[in-house]
């Protein structure tokens, strides 16, 4: 389908979400493109946006090296991350060279673009606000969080989110969508939003001025694609619904043509894992209550039976993970498109 006769694609997301859907997605569009969050300050990004004043890196190589059709030993050098004590100990080479081209072109845009180049990345990254941004909650209890590291992941045993309890998340400072991502949405013949952290890598990008309109106004068929598993810190007790009712709330209303959620049960051996890291239960569904809502919801087994283990060198990734399964979802939105 990368032949031209495809259709044009706009992935919104940031993570590991994100780089599943683009890496299979990418071989049936005729053009498509990554609109990556910009709010992450955790990690490595965070250490470079504090010490060189760059935009965050971090999800940005991942679209990178999703999009890549370069060889698998320069993806993985994009992704290597330099062991601790080292003179670059916890940064990611990738990370290093997107904030390198930044300082050297003046421009993340740029930057991006260069990086797409050496990558020779099918399609385009486009960063959704070249704004220099930070995530801000305020809590049902009236606490101010800022940062989407700490939002994301909050505080052990203390959830800053509850399901149907008040809450409220804002950029600081104010920001609008960078005119090149309003324009591949408005022009794009899917609009996906891929799965990642709700609140702090999924809807962040909404609260972008301009966003919400684009979403609305744009005339391609909307994909929401649902999380397997809730977090214990943000969506705990969420089902599929929730979790399309919030994406719509943030983007200022109903906009969605299409939810896509998983029906299968992980395995028992990788839910055990799960609950002894004190972390996720899968993301239930009320058939009935979807049958009722503005757009279709259409489930199916959609979890990776391979058991797959991030480079053993980044802690954060390194244990075999509950995931999307990239070409049954490409797969499923394929059929959506010819629907």
């Amino acid at each position: 389908m990368a032949n031209g006769k495809g259709p044009r694609i706009a992935v919104i997301g940031g993570g590991t979400g994100t780089f599943t859907v683009l890496t299979s997605l990418k071989d049936y569009a005729q053009d498509i493109t990554a609109v990556v969050n910009m709010v992450d300050d955790g990690g490595s990004t965070g250490v470079l946006r504090d010490e060189l004043g760059v935009l965050p890196a971090g999800d940005v190589r991942q679209s990178l090296v999703a999009l890549s059709n370069e060889s698998e030993e320069l993806r993985e050098l994009f992704n290597y991350r330099f062991p601790k004590g080292s003179f670059a100990g916890g940064h990611s080479f990738g990370n290093l060279f997107i904030s390198a081209l930044e300082k050297v072109t003046g421009s993340m845009s740029e930057a991006v673009r260069v990086a797409g180049d050496v990558l020779a990345i099918r399609g385009k990254v486009i960063p959704a606000t070249t704004e220099n941004i930070r995530l801000m909650l305020e809590t049902s209890d009236g606490r101010i969080i800022r940062g989407e590291d700490k939002i994301g992941e909050g505080p052990a045993n203390d959830p800053l989110f509850v399901k149907g309890e008040f809450h409220r998340m804002w950029l600081e400072p104010h920001a609008k969508l960078n005119p090149e991502a309003k324009k591949a949405l408005l022009t794009a013949d899917l609009i996906v939003i891929a799965p990642g952290k709700l609140y702090s890598s999924i809807l962040p990008s909404l609260l972008l001025e301009g966003m919400g309109e684009t979403l609305r106004n744009a005339k391609g068929k909307k994909i929401y694609v649902c999380n397997l598993m809730t977090r214990p810190n943000q969506t705990a007790g969420f089902t599929v619904q929730d979790f399309a009712s919030e994406v719509e709330r943030y983007a200022g209303g109903p906009f969605l043509d299409y939810v896509i959620y998983n029906t299968a049960r992980p395995t028992k051996q990788l839910l055990d894992k799960y609950a002894l890291e004190g972390e996720r239960e899968p993301v239930e569904f009320d058939t009935a209550g979807l049958r009722d809502q503005h757009y279709a919801a259409i489930g199916e087994p959609l979890i990776s039976r391979t058991a797959v283990k991030r480079n053993p060198n980044d802690t954060m990734l390194s244990r075999t993970l509950i995931r999307h399964d990239s070409d049954k979802i490409a797969r499923l939105i394929m059929r959506i498109y010819f629907s």
